[in-house]
């Protein structure tokens, strides 16, 4: 468990580096020098956009400034729903150990292929939705449906203040068999595709004895 709990956390601090650059088109003036961050990876793009539009509103023209943000990479939108770090390996070269570079926009957004989570709260409630989806899936929901409010919002106030032990004090029993069930009903599987797709399946969870005594799949 102790180990575990080791590879849990280097996954909670995997971070990227990105560049953050305006719109061309969007610029009054001096064009302003890029903004550099380190994310997490399994945090959002709409976690970040209030420290990136601070540092270039001064430099949009008037009219954009209140727009709904959205970010780019070579000129594929970035699905502001997605981790990431999903996005960065979908997207980002495996050779180029460079800071990833995107654009943020303040107009023209693309409702035809984005969904506008440009607020915390509407982000938060697409991340408790999939949390319910796959505990449905993995709990038949008994596990997400006996949480109380409290622990849903120390979950995301967990996440988005990258806090790894007040996340996973509450996390543990999503990734655990519940009562007295001796495994998952299913094993939730996300896939994503480089085209930006993505699908929830269940993956039966049936017992199967390995050659060392143990459980597997």
């Amino acid at each position: 468990m102790a180990h575990d709990r080791e590879v849990l956390r280097m996954i909670w601090e995997g971070q990227i580096g990105i560049c953050f650059q305006a719109d061309n088109e969007e610029i009054v003036g001096i064009r302003p020098e890029p903004f550099y961050l380190m994310v997490s990876r399994l945090s959002y793009l709409p976690l970040v956009t209030d420290k990136v539009r601070k540092y270039f509103t001064r430099y949009i023209a008037a009219e954009h400034q209140d727009g709904a943000a959205w970010f780019d990479f070579n000129g594929t939108p970035l699905r502001l729903h997605y981790p990431i770090g999903v996005l960065y390996d979908l997207l980002h070269p495996e050779e180029d150990g460079t800071p990833w570079c995107i654009t943020i926009h303040f107009s023209k957004f693309p409702e035809e292929t984005l969904v506008k989570l440009n607020t915390k709260e509407l982000l938060e409630s697409h991340y408790l939705a999939c949390l319910k989806e796959a505990d449905v899936l993995k709990h038949r929901g008994l596990v997400i449906s006996a949480m109380q409010k409290k622990d849903h919002n120390q979950l995301w106030l967990g996440l988005i203040n990258d806090k790894f032990d007040q996340f996973w004090a509450v996390n543990r029993r999503l990734m655990e068999p519940y009562s007295d069930q001796e495994s998952f009903k299913n094993i939730p599987v996300r896939f994503y595709h480089d085209d930006l797709a993505f699908g929830l399946m269940a993956s039966a969870c049936r017992r199967r004895r390995s050659c060392n005594g143990c459980l597997s799949i």
